[in-house]
């Protein structure tokens, strides 16, 4: 479903990717594992069109999307891609429910459409007592629940995460981990992911390994 192809970036002298290609398959939970400056993170931005590479070609279910650019390349991203970080991100002023459903109402969806949507997807998610809570009032576990509802609620073709457990503790960061996984299994959601966590990198389909802006054997 995910294909990239020959990615390169430079920032001045320094070359953090020379030249990565992979595939990711519909439903499939991989990791990209590897010591710091290895390149993980900002591959993961460049396939999720948070940078540009210097060089490459990445298609999503054969859109050619390193042609997209401006509105159209925003657009996009922002109907079949999700995002997870290791921090939430969450607008505070916004209530749990309104943080996920801004995606969908920049996608211009319904309103009400959307709400019931990020209701559904909250409850899911064990937090249907926390819709009117605003960011300060949860926990950590509970605001990086709200943040993958957020990814999830454009119903996109994978959801990339860049260390989502990084900022948790050992409890949260394995009832995340489990949560990827029953995503996977119960609606074939596809993951790509970043992490050093080795419990959340061994629960993956498949682990890509990277040094020295490369992925290696």
């Amino acid at each position: 479903m995910l294909v990239a192809r020959d990615i390169t970036k430079q920032y001045g002298q320094l070359q953090v990717l020379k030249g990565v290609s992979l595939e990711v398959k519909k439903g499939e939970i991989a990791a990209i594992v590897g010591s710091s400056g290895a390149g993980k993170s900002t591959l993961l931005h460049i396939l999720g069109t948070l940078d540009a590479p210097g060089r490459g070609e990445i298609w999503l279910n054969n859109e050619a999307v390193h042609q997209l650019q401006g509105k159209k390349l925003a657009a996009y991203r922002n109907t079949h891609m999700g995002f997870v970080f290791q921090f939430h991100h969450l607008l505070p002023e916004f209530t749990a429910l309104e943080n996920v459903c801004i995606p969908g109402w920049i996608a211009g969806r319904k309103r009400k459409d959307v709400q019931t949507e990020a209701t559904r997807l909250l409850t899911l998610l064990g937090l249907s007592h926390r819709l009117d809570n605003k960011p300060q009032a949860l926990s950590g576990g509970e605001q990086q629940r709200v943040a993958v509802a957020r990814a999830l609620i454009n119903q996109p073709d994978i959801v990339f995460a860049d260390e989502p457990t990084g900022n948790l503790d050992s409890t949260n960061a394995r009832e995340l981990h489990d949560l990827f996984v029953r995503l996977r299994n119960e609606f074939n959601q596809t993951f790509l992911i970043v992490t050093h966590n080795e419990e959340l990198a061994g629960m993956s389909d498949r682990v890509l390994h990277m040094r020295d802006g490369q992925i290696v054997p």
